[in-house]
């Protein structure tokens, strides 16, 4: 925690707001992967460069959430369609308040992050969490419960939205069936192991800034699939099994987790609470708990 550090993301999270929370996510997406690059390239000497896309430019300050809380303010006070809407640039609205609620949010992630950083972790390499993921649910529900007007869980029956959602509410219709999920969350789980087993912790960072990175299409109106909550898991999976089987069987369980928080937190709402971020912050305690306790090594695959 630092002055400059709030200076940063104030400015980060305004920036943040004015392109709008995914195309900004899409930026961390290639900002992650030229870290990785550079990483590899020159060890040790350039690990600094992560403080961008997971610091001062991370998820929880500019590069996502603040866009999410000015979309949300945008939505209530009537600039914008729906606080759902994380797409549209707030610059385009023509309106300095909703750029100066994404600074302020930027800010609060910043401020988030720090505390969440003071729990103990499991061990060295081992995080109790993924710091901005949880950084961006934190957020987001802030600012659902000062612009939202559907509650923490969304409208309507539970019920209804986990058995029968409709096409209107779903978070992504054509990554929701049984099927969609199940196969996109094996592919990609085996993909991120690979790339953590080969690579360790740079590989698994690499397989999640391939997959946000590729989000950049899903602002152009490319159906691409929403996958980095299923691959930076799945990589850290293998980073600590050392299995291919264990990281895509870790894919396939992100994938319905991911589903799970869209229909408990999105579904019926009115502004973003993004399952992604719900997943790999719920997922990497369990698999970094997992790690902790040697689980890996009780069930042992040949790959």
């Amino acid at each position: 925690m630092s002055m400059i550090g709030l200076l940063v993301a104030f400015g980060g999270g305004i920036f943040g707001a004015a392109i709008g929370a995914l195309p900004a996510f899409a930026f961390v997406g290639i900002l992650t992967m030229l870290g990785v690059t550079i990483q590899l390239a020159i060890a040790p000497a350039a690990t600094d460069f992560f403080g961008i896309p997971f610091g001062v430019f991370g998820p929880h300050v500019g590069g996502f959430a603040s866009g999410v809380a000015a979309a949300a303010y945008a939505a209530c006070k009537g600039k914008l369609d729906t606080g759902r809407n994380i797409v549209t640039a707030g610059m385009g609205l023509n309106s300095p308040d909703v750029l100066l609620v994404g600074g302020a949010f930027g800010i609060i992630g910043y401020v988030a992050v720090w505390l969440i950083a003071m729990v103990p972790d499991f061990g060295p390499g081992l995080a109790w969490t993924d710091y901005p993921g949880l950084g961006v649910v934190i957020s987001a529900f802030i600012a659902r419960l000062a612009w939202g007007t559907c509650g923490l869980c969304g409208t309507g029956p539970i019920k209804e939205r986990f058995l029968h959602p409709t096409d209107a509410t779903k978070w992504l219709v054509f990554q929701s069936s049984f099927g969609q999920l199940a196969v996109i969350g094996l592919g990609v789980g085996l993909f991120g192991g690979w790339l953590g087993i080969t690579y360790g912790m740079p590989g698994a960072l690499l397989a999640f800034g391939i997959c946000a990175a590729s989000l950049i299409l899903l602002t152009l109106g490319v159906l691409t699939p929403v996958t980095h909550h299923i691959a930076l898991p799945a990589a850290i999976v293998g980073v600590g099994s050392g299995s291919m089987i264990w990281a895509g069987l870790a894919g396939l369980l992100c994938a319905f987790v991911g589903e799970f928080y869209a229909r408990l937190f999105l579904d019926g709402s009115d502004t973003h609470i993004d399952p992604p971020a719900c997943t790999i912050a719920t997922m990497t305690l369990v698999f970094n708990f997992l790690t902790s306790i040697g689980f890996w090594a009780y069930i042992q695959f040949p790959v």
